[in-house]
């Protein structure tokens, strides 16, 4: 069962385009519920969601190359689901990932592809050797599985080799970031809690309200999360909040709030005075703002779900606005399995749409007051050409220094940047902005 409903959420999101975090979270519950490995799951759909370019080219060594390019994706999912486990999870003997795969295959088509299945995979075990073109850009694509398109991107703002850094880091599974909810207890007392626990916290380093765990489930299953002493957030999206800098009583509006994460942690240095606007169109994404604020008892948060470019009336009354723009999602691209293979797609529009909503965002800025502007991205395009495009034609506006609000070295040109393989959190950027006219 575990392996048809991984081939089933898999093909969802290469078929259908449908996202891998909301379906894993959807089909957990019927996994748990048949006994299954949830963790096995959760390895195998997100490994080979990830991995898909680099289990591709084994693929290729081991059939026609030519005919494989035209192979039914269904048919090839059965393959990366053998070749992952054969590859990567050595809890899985091998015996037990080319049969299962294969059984798979016989329920989910027929003998003969089953025959093809379970001829690729033992070829492969025979001979797991694997070669790679002699072109820098398109070995690192193949090797370590991302789309050629996006490297030469990378490599072209970074060079080759911090480039390859990049990609090892997204490999590699992240740590769970934690903030303390400082309306309900402190970090000092929420550390004692888990230790108690045989249960590690640490310091991230950024920021005194952040942790970081490799214990996820237990941290999770614990009755402090659900009584709302911390949230999972990275630290590299608290640090945005920090650089906003929220007081007391203040008045704040949030575009594009959902899920919420930033504006729950508004709302926590805030103590739960003033008010914090959330702005967002989704309504699935603002019920678990709305579920995660009465968690952590929030009451300052006021819901609005309409499209932030519509949202009105448009009057310079905040003391302060943070715009988290739509982006390509470079940053978290070791948390989101799939954005890999869609973050060079419409990056133009995606410019566009920054552009726009910034300069949005800046009518309901009073003067003296502050616009944050943020993305979970690295791209330049996306960051600091987007500001410096608003300054431009934008007298209105002038950059604060994140110093002091941020560490020093997640400081450039005076706006946050954070890069994942040398901070060792996801990718983020913020800006902010004073109105003085």
């Amino acid at each position: 069962m575990l392996r048809k409903e991984a081939y089933q959420t898999i093909l969802k999101v290469f078929k259908d385009r449908e996202f891998s975090d909301t379906l894993l979270q959807q089909r957990a519950k019927r996994v748990v519920r048949a006994g299954e490995n949830l963790a096995l799951f959760y390895n195998l759909v997100k490994g080979v969601v990830k991995m898909k370019g680099h289990l591709d080219h084994i693929a290729t060594h081991h059939t026609d190359p030519k005919k494989y390019v035209g192979t039914d994706i269904k048919i090839k999912i059965l393959l990366y689901i053998g070749l992952y486990q054969l590859k990567y999870l050595d809890s899985v003997p091998e015996y037990a990932a080319v049969d299962e795969t294969v059984e798979l295959a016989k329920e989910t088509f027929n003998p003969t592809v089953a025959d093809f299945v379970n001829a690729v995979l033992r070829s492969y075990q025979r001979n797991p050797e694997i070669t790679y073109p002699d072109d820098p850009i398109e070995r690192m694509a193949l090797e370590h599985s991302y789309p050629v398109e996006l490297v030469r991107n990378w490599v072209e703002i970074w060079g080759m080799d911090d480039t390859e850094y990049m990609m090892l880091y997204f490999n590699e599974n992240p740590a769970t970031h934690m903030r303390v909810n400082t309306t309900a207890t402190t970090p000092q007392k929420l550390q004692k809690y888990f230790a108690k626990r045989d249960i590690e916290i640490l310091p991230s380093g950024y920021g005194e309200n952040m942790f970081y765990t490799h214990e996820a489930d237990k941290v999770l299953e614990d009755v402090a999360f659900s009584e709302g002493y911390f949230s999972i957030q990275d630290s590299s999206a608290a640090m945005v909040v920090d650089y906003l800098d929220p007081q007391k009583d203040e008045n704040i509006l949030d575009l594009f709030a959902a899920p919420g994460g930033k504006c729950t942690y508004i709302s926590e240095l805030m103590e739960n005075t003033g008010e914090v606007v959330a702005v967002d169109k989704i309504p699935a994404k603002m019920k678990l703002l709305k579920q995660a604020a009465s968690r952590l008892q929030l009451t300052n948060i006021k819901q609005v779900v309409a499209d932030a470019f519509k949202y009105g009336p448009v009057l310079p009354v905040y003391d302060r606005v943070l715009v988290d723009a739509p982006c390509s999602g470079w940053g978290v691209i070791g948390r989101k399995a799939d954005i890999r293979w869609r973050a060079h797609e419409n990056v133009e529009e995606l410019v566009a749409l920054q552009e726009k909503a910034l300069d949005m965002a800046a009518e309901f800025v009073k003067k003296d007051g502050f616009l944050i502007y943020s993305t979970c991205t690295m791209n330049p395009l996306e960051n600091e050409a987007q500001i410096a495009n608003f300054l431009e034609k934008n007298d209105k506006f002038k950059l604060i220094s994140a110093k002091g609000k941020v560490p020093d070295e997640c400081i450039k040109d005076g706006m946050y940047r954070s890069i994942p393989f040398k901070h060792n959190i996801d990718g983020a950027f913020a800006a902010k902005l004073q109105r003085i006219k």
